[in-house]
């Protein structure tokens, strides 16, 4: 939605595709808070007229400034109307290459050709779920994303295991046992990992004496600066930059969710190395030899990037797609090998650093690639076969 409004304001027609928040409506458990501060939890716009103060101001009334979930997908169905109303909610089942740009295609079977595509899609394709569990059945495990734990009430009294260290996992297990399950915690790490625990520091970086603004508050003090400046963080080597990324977004959980872990059992410094089925329970065995029984197991493993998921791009265009561990290589201006195919948001972490999983980069992504694609536009547009350039993005979310 950021791409497509940057795009729509510089005069470039572009038709957006997908079911608006729909990752975040139908994806996420119903009782969440958003990580990221309020601050950093506005989609960009290229005026900045549909923050999050606008929609508050809208609204009429005040919200929470530990945003809940509902809020948020709120708050994103009101950008969309705002500056999307023409947004199409059908999704995208296909995009072919052609001699001129690509060949799109609908869920209803409806196509039709554009110059260029930018993939947009968010991490819903891409749950990390560890082969040791994959003979386990969808009844006994399923990952923290899928569709059915929206609601995860439906474990209440039940016994489950949550497999993860970050906050997923961790709020994941807070609303498993606030909705009546008994709830272990079952991490590789051998401590817990708690952000935002120092006021202090939280305070300086709202000071307005303080100048290095980081509004996403990615990573620690300092390094979350440079994270949010990614023409800097990219000039850095690229084992630096892999350790940097690492420290910014490694396993934790905001230190809100603290008070609300006391009834939560928790393993530390294990991990399962074998999973199977007895009698309709899920049986785990730890690399201690210990072995536990649960009635569900629950994977906040995150997500791993791999763009050969996606349904919708075929395999002989991936073929063509320079990639780096499953996140596509891009230019400077969110661009692939691939002439006219641009990627924004996760997939685009590798070549511009952790800044582009969150919703704070959505305004650099946005207007990045909306300055790099529209100048093309006008210089090549009397060109049969331009370098296609010339952005008309198509969300297949």
């Amino acid at each position: 939605m950021a791409v497509a409004s940057h795009l729509a304001a510089k005069g470039v027609h572009a038709r957006i595709f997908g079911k608006p928040m729909d990752f975040w409506h139908s994806q996420m458990p119903k009782g969440m808070l958003l990580r990221s501060p309020w601050s950093g939890s506005s989609i960009g716009d290229p005026h900045q007229a549909f923050t999050l103060d606008s929609y508050e101001t809208a609204l009429g009334s005040p919200l929470s400034r530990r945003l809940p979930l509902e809020d948020f997908v709120r708050y994103g169905q009101w950008f969309q109307r705002q500056a999307l109303p023409d947004l199409d909610s059908r999704n995208v089942a296909g995009i072919a290459p052609t001699d001129h740009g690509y060949r799109v295609t609908l869920d209803d079977g409806e196509s039709f050709h554009t110059a260029n595509v930018v993939v947009a899609t968010g991490i819903g394709s891409f749950a990390n779920r560890p082969a040791v569990f994959g003979s386990l059945p969808p009844e006994l495990c399923s990952h923290a994303s899928d569709r059915p734990n929206c609601d995860l009430g439906r474990f209440a009294g039940k016994r489950v295991a949550v497999i993860g260290a970050g906050q997923s996992a961790f709020e994941s297990a807070v609303l498993l046992r606030e909705q009546g399950a008994e709830v272990e915690i079952l991490m590789r790490q051998r401590q817990l990992r708690w952000v935002n625990t120092r006021p202090f520091i939280e305070s300086l970086m709202d000071s307005k004496l303080y100048p290095l603004k980081a509004p996403g508050r990615i990573g620690p003090l300092g390094l979350n600066w440079l994270v949010e400046h990614p023409a800097l963080f990219t000039m850095m080597p690229r084992e630096l930059q892999r350790t940097m990324s690492y420290r910014a977004i490694r396993p934790a959980a905001s230190s809100w969710l603290r008070p609300r872990t006391e009834d939560i059992a928790f393993t530390t410094g294990r991990h399962v190395i074998a999973a199977g089925e007895n009698h309709g329970k899920a049986c785990l065995k730890l690399d201690d030899g210990v072995e536990r029984t649960f009635d569900h197991v629950l994977l906040g493993t995150g997500y791993r990037i791999d763009i050969a998921r996606y349904g919708f791009l075929p395999a002989h265009l991936l073929e063509s797609v320079r990639a780096a561990n499953g996140y596509p290589v891009l230019n400077r201006g969110f661009e692939s090998s691939v002439p006219g195919l641009y990627f924004v948001g996760t997939t685009a972490s590798y070549s511009f650093g952790p800044y582009l999983r969150f919703v704070a980069g959505s305004q650099y992504a946005a207007t990045v690639l909306s300055r790099h694609a529209v100048p093309a536009q006008t210089k090549r547009s009397n060109v049969s076969r331009s370098y296609r350039e010339r952005a008309a993005p198509a969300d297949a979310r």
